[in-house]
Formats: structure tokens, C-alpha cells, sequence
């Protein structure tokens, strides 16, 4: 009996869904940040949600190193 609704079916479509909004969501972070916006679209693309830590991680490195080590910042 064929079911309406077969999850089965759906799972690779909501795989691709996931990476390709992870990696839009990569690309306008690294650009509004100043991070190389293709090398994060691809690694988004790549490695999905997943990839969330590094980003944030990266992105600090890089406020860091603009602002310097042994200053106070303060972000809305």
C-alpha cells in the first residue's frame, strides 16, 4: 500500500535544503563580518549547521584581531 506521505522520500531533499540555507546564511555572515564570503559558502555547503562553532570562532578571531587583544569591546 503507497502512503501520500513517505518520509523516506523526502529526507535527501530536506538534506539539500538544509545545506543550501546553510550556506546562504554562511555567505551574508561572512560578508557582513568581513570573513572570505565564498570560502564559507562552500564550507557550508559542505559541512552544513555543523560548522556553526568554527564560524563563530573565526569571527571572533577576526573582531580580535581588528580591534586588538587588550581592549573592551562592546556589541549590541
Amino acid at each position: 500500500m503507497r502512503t501520500l506521505f513517505a518520509p523516506e522520500k523526502y529526507c535527501m531533499l530536506l538534506a539539500v535544503v538544509v545545506l543550501l540555507a546553510s550556506s546562504v546564511y554562511y555567505y551574508v555572515e561572512a560578508v557582513k563580518n568581513g570573513l572570505r564570503a565564498k570560502r564559507w559558502a562552500a564550507a557550508g555547503a559542505v559541512f552544513g549547521p555543523m560548522l556553526l562553532p568554527m564560524f563563530t570562532m573565526q569571527r571572533h578571531v577576526a573582531l580580535r584581531k581588528v580591534q586588538g587583544y587588550h581592549s573592551a569591546f562592546w556589541r549590541p
